[in-house]
């Protein structure tokens, strides 16, 4: 997902998205919804999280 798809997801919700990275924006939205704000830190490839909207991104963006 593009950085500016994410800013949308943020302004839907009411988060304004600054100048957060992409990471820093995807973890300001998991807390907002009261997720756990674990974005790109699942560096061993595993998550239990499996209903995460962002778990596709979240495995690609731990790798680098």
């Amino acid at each position: 997902m593009k950085l500016a798809e994410v800013s949308a997801i943020a302004k839907s919700q009411h988060i304004n998205p600054g100048r957060l990275s992409k990471t820093e924006l995807i973890k300001t939205i998991q807390a907002h919804e009261g997720n756990f704000d674990c974005f790109a830190t699942a560096v061993s490839g595993e998550c239990d999280q499996a209903g995460c909207n962002w778990r596709a991104d979240c495995f690609e963006a731990a790798q680098e």
